[in-house]
């Protein structure tokens, strides 16, 4: 039998990433989102759902979540679900899910009139530039915010326009 494991979520931070260290100094940085869900009954009433799901993300990808994120920030995750199970202090066993992200997006501003985020994508194998970002930097594999976001110079008037030969991609 076939086995699928996806979650796809978007919502809001519920608390600021904290992130830690494995042993062999694999980064880990936990973090909680508020999903939210609006409905209406029968009678026509609107009704407002909240699911918090607590997430992790490891390597690079936790680096970065932790660096540009805080409480309050919009956040779309794809990943994956994981079941932990453990003993409680007081002999009782505990368990719960948690997502495992594979692949973050920032979405929206940081603040009002800022440029959008971006996102670590980790199945592309880096970071993931939303629409106005720009590129990431050579060193740190991070796009400086407002990077890249200049007006490209028009062609000088007494040049030709491109051909289709002349476009690089």
């Amino acid at each position: 039998m076939a086995n699928f494991n996806k979650v796809i979520l978007m919502g809001n931070l519920t608390r600021d990433p904290q992130l830690r260290y494995l042993p062999n100094n694999n980064p880990v940085c936990d973090f909680g989102i508020a999903v939210n869900r609006r409905w209406r009954d029968r009678d026509g009433n609107q009704h407002d759902e909240v699911c918090f799901v607590d997430c992790s993300a490891f390597g690079r990808q936790a680096e970065i979540v932790n660096q540009y994120m805080s409480k309050g920030r919009p956040i779309l995750i794809e990943g994956r679900l994981k079941f932990d199970s453990w003993t409680g202090q007081d002999g009782q066993k505990r368990s719960k899910h948690t997502v495992v992200a594979e692949n973050v997006r920032f979405i929206g501003s940081r603040e009002a009139g800022e440029q959008a985020g971006g996102g670590y994508d980790r199945a592309a194998g880096g970071y993931a530039p939303n629409a106005g970002q720009g590129p990431p930097d050579r060193a740190s594999g991070v796009a400086e915010p407002g990077a890249g976001t200049e007006t490209p110079e028009a062609p000088a008037a007494d040049q030709p326009p491109p051909s289709g030969d002349d476009i690089p991609f």
